[in-house]
């Protein structure tokens, strides 16, 4: 009950890449980086192991972002024909990679990142993938020109890694869809139903996690503009809660989401977000357990699961790490009291 774990991504270690970027530059080559994210994937397991988290992760310690760790494997993107586009409804800009040709997985992804993490731990262990909506708005497109028929093209491609996964002994395997925030209509016109795509078959858990972005000025500039009442997941949670996955990841801690939304939620498990990412101030056990706590008003004890609000990639690794230890520690009072 009320077990912990994260939304996806951790620090990376300063000998594997640069320190508090979301997009750093490897600092190995070759072999020696493939074999630096090995050691790293299993070092955040472990740090995550000692923090008290339940359900640990990779940490996403082999990909340079969340979204184009993934392609970069796949048939059909021109990583050398990049453009600038805007992301997520134009509120910055990145650069990236275009879609030439039919989107297909040439192998396996993440195999390599995954055995490591399953070999290294007794506990159970969650594994991220870029959702099919996100990875549409963090790509250019110049042959298939729909969005979402490009993203089903990308559901299929996630489909046969995250089966891959789940053979491997991953518990659970979250699609990650900050987008989901941004294009409310077009979630329940394709967005569900790619992400459905993307999670049929599999026999393990499945979740996706919807927040407001990760703790990068871009997005805190956004959030300031939402107002006193962030809403956006009333719109998509019901279309969720009808859906066939199994967990909804969520942010709370310091957001001005009206906490009664999750109730919208119902038959689901809940990871709400108890730590927040855009801040360097490490939340106290009594503080995780004060969210833990407004949650559990409108979700069943046994679906809540104490978590990040999102990726804690460009945040100062013992800041990430102390936050952890405040999750575990919160969530070891909430149960206590219960």
């Amino acid at each position: 009950m009320l077990e912990t774990t994260i939304a996806g991504s951790l620090p990376k270690p300063s000998w594997l890449a640069e320190s508090e970027k979301l997009w750093p530059a490897w600092r190995l080559e070759g072999a020696a980086l493939a074999a630096g994210k090995i050691d790293a994937t299993i070092l955040a397991v472990k740090l995550q192991e000692d923090a008290g988290i339940d359900i640990v992760s990779d940490g996403e310690q082999a990909r340079i972002h969340f979204v184009h760790g993934f392609l970069a494997n796949l048939d059909g993107i021109d990583f050398n024909r990049r453009q600038t586009i805007g992301i997520r409804a134009d509120r910055y800009k990145a650069e990236v990679p275009t879609v030439t040709g039919p989107i297909r997985r040439k192998g396996s992804v993440h195999r390599a990142e995954a055995s490591a993490a399953r070999a290294h731990t007794r506990r159970k262990l969650k594994f991220t993938l870029p959702g099919p909506m996100t990875i549409v708005d963090t790509i250019a497109d110049e042959h298939y020109r729909d969005r979402p028929t490009l993203a089903h093209a990308f559901a299929a491609a996630l489909n046969e890694e995250a089966r891959e996964l789940a053979a491997l002994g991953v518990d659970v395997v979250q699609f990650d869809e900050p987008a989901f925030n941004v294009y409310m209509r077009e979630v329940k016109d394709w967005g569900v139903a790619a992400l459905e795509r993307a999670a049929e078959g599999l026999a393990c858990t499945t979740a996706v996690h919807i927040c407001y972005g990760y703790g990068i000025k871009a997005n805190t500039d956004w959030k300031a503009t939402l107002g006193d009442r962030w809403r956006q997941y009333e719109e998509t949670f019901p279309a969720l809660a009808a859906s066939r996955i199994g967990q909804v990841s969520l942010e709370c801690r310091n957001a001005r989401v009206p906490i009664e939304l999750i109730g919208l939620l119902k038959g689901k498990d809940v990871l709400v977000g108890c730590i927040d990412v855009a801040s360097d101030v490490v939340e106290t056990p009594e503080d995780v357990a004060a969210t833990i706590r407004a949650a559990l008003a409108h979700v069943p004890a046994d679906r809540l699961f104490p978590c990040t609000n999102c990726g804690m990639a460009p945040m100062a690794a013992e800041v990430a790490y102390a936050k952890l230890a405040a999750l575990a520690g919160g969530a070891a009072m909430a149960r206590k009291a219960l």
